[in-house]
């Protein structure tokens, strides 16, 4: 970002806003796990009027030739948690991303060259797990994170837009896995694609 300052630090949730190619953005951090990424995204939503939110993180494959590094696209996401149900009573466990967010960032990529995977992605309240689930196979689960099914639900109930990003950090089927370096500095294609 160009002309950047900080605009947040409260409970050191840093969150700077800056330009990008001429457009006002900010970014911040989201913390880990439904609850968390909850609350940030229906205040923001909510209090400030933000209209858009694309995640970008990481994920873990579930399957072998989805290798790391590769950049996953979540159309939906699918969850075991009850948060939906303690959000307002309603059983959903699957839901979907902004089809125009999501559109956007498959142009992108294809002027960009990025090669995308596109699908569905499991939200999980445990970060290590195993794959022990038939449902995650039913709904065709590309990998696992664990904040998208709460950003999407919270899109929806307030008619805003959202998407995730992810790139792949390990690969829970072959054991292959990126650096703690390599996640800190070589994951940028999917910020690329969030900022176009």
């Amino acid at each position: 970002l160009d002309d950047y300052k900080l605009v947040n630090n409260v409970r050191l949730n840093l969150a700077y806003t800056g330009y990008y190619k001429g457009v006002k953005v900010t970014v911040m951090s989201s913390g880990m796990g439904c609850p968390s990424m909850a609350i940030y995204a229906k205040e923001l939503f909510d209090y400030y009027n933000v209209e858009k939110i694309i995640r970008v993180g990481s994920c873990g494959s579930y399957y072998d030739e989805i290798d790391v590094k590769s950049v996953i696209l979540a159309e939906k996401a699918y969850t075991l948690s009850n948060f939906s149900y303690q959000y307002d009573g309603n059983e959903l466990d699957l839901i979907s991303a902004s089809s125009f967010l999501n559109q956007k960032i498959i142009e992108n990529a294809y002027k960009a060259n990025i090669e995308l995977r596109i699908g569905n992605i499991e939200t999980t309240d445990v970060f290590y797990k195993t794959i022990n689930n038939p449902e995650v196979k039913k709904n065709y689960c590309l990998g696992v994170e664990m904040e998208s099914f709460a950003l999407f639900l919270n899109a929806k109930k307030l008619n805003k837009k959202a998407a995730c990003i992810l790139t792949v950090s390990d690969n829970l089927i072959t054991g292959a896995e990126a650096t703690s370096e390599e996640r800190q500095n070589s994951f940028t294609k999917m910020i690329t694609l969030a900022l176009d």
